[in-house]
């Protein structure tokens, strides 16, 4: 009993136990792809063509309605785009899991009553869906480097270096807020609230540098700011990463990945119960 609760907290455990599943994985979350573009003329295309109306949407009210501009004083805005579409990237992945984590298990009940489905995997296979959504926008975003800035960054290898605290922290939380709406239905409302703010508590449409000095506290411990601005860092200016917070990032990250992950193992017991 001991050896299993131990289990657990065991991240090459957990990592273990997902890779057994991986054909079941990857053949979920195909499916959730295609499922948003089911019935529609367009089908897949609008995973590229989603993410380029949004871009120019949000260009044109933060460079043309706000005048927002980058810390580097550039009048540009294909840099500004570009700038605003890593930010967008890199959070979209995080709020894609959790907006729909406290609705996943409710909205496969049938799943729950199934002894020997592996019903961790759920929140599993939305996460790989939202990567999969991300990297062909990552694609389109190097594609405009090359086109209409003329560079590409050979730092850009780092790119899921860089992402893979926000991928752990991410599913961690996305194990957590699946179970607890099975419990708290409302917790749907909350969460879509929280991940509104922070959206604008992050640096996506703007440079930390702007923020008043007596706020950028809530921007030192805010783990997407550092994520968002290392994605800048080695897609568009050809910077290293930031190495320090890597470390303490993938910390925070395995952290929420095991805790998130012995907290579903724990509660989905009740799951029947309250289904």
């Amino acid at each position: 009993m001991m050896r299993e609760k131990l289990l657990l907290f065991n991240p090459i455990h957990i990592f273990l136990q997902l890779f057994k599943k991986k054909e079941l994985i990857l053949q979920f979350a195909k499916r959730d792809l295609l499922a948003r573009y089911k019935g529609s003329y367009l089908g897949i295309l609008w995973s590229f063509i989603n993410p380029l109306l949004m871009l120019v949407i949000y260009t044109f009210v933060f460079s043309e309605v706000f005048k927002s501009k980058w810390s580097s004083g550039t009048e540009s805005k294909v840099e500004f785009a570009l700038l605003l579409f890593c930010g967008l990237n890199a959070f979209n992945i995080f709020a894609e899991v959790i907006g729909r984590a406290p609705g996943l298990i409710l909205n496969h009940t049938n799943y729950v009553k199934k002894v020997v489905f592996p019903l961790e995997i759920l929140p599993v296979t939305i996460l790989l869906s939202a990567l999969m959504q991300s990297s062909i926008n990552f694609l389109i975003l190097i594609s405009a480097l090359v086109l209409l800035m003329h560079t590409l960054q050979w730092t850009a290898l780092f790119l899921p270096l860089v992402l893979l605290p926000l991928v752990l922290l991410t599913l961690g939380l996305g194990w957590f807020f699946s179970s607890l709406g099975v419990f708290m239905r409302d917790i749907t409302q909350f969460v879509g609230t929280a991940i509104s703010a922070l959206m604008l508590l992050s640096p996506i449409f703007y440079p930390v540098s702007i923020v008043p000095e007596q706020l950028k506290i809530l921007y030192y411990i805010n783990p997407f700011g550092y994520v968002i601005e290392d994605v800048r860092r080695i897609l568009v200016w050809g910077q290293m990463p930031q190495w320090s917070w890597l470390a303490s990032g993938m910390f925070i990250g395995l952290l929420f990945f095991v805790c998130g992950y012995a907290w579903f193992e724990k509660t989905r017991k009740g799951f029947s119960d309250v289904l």
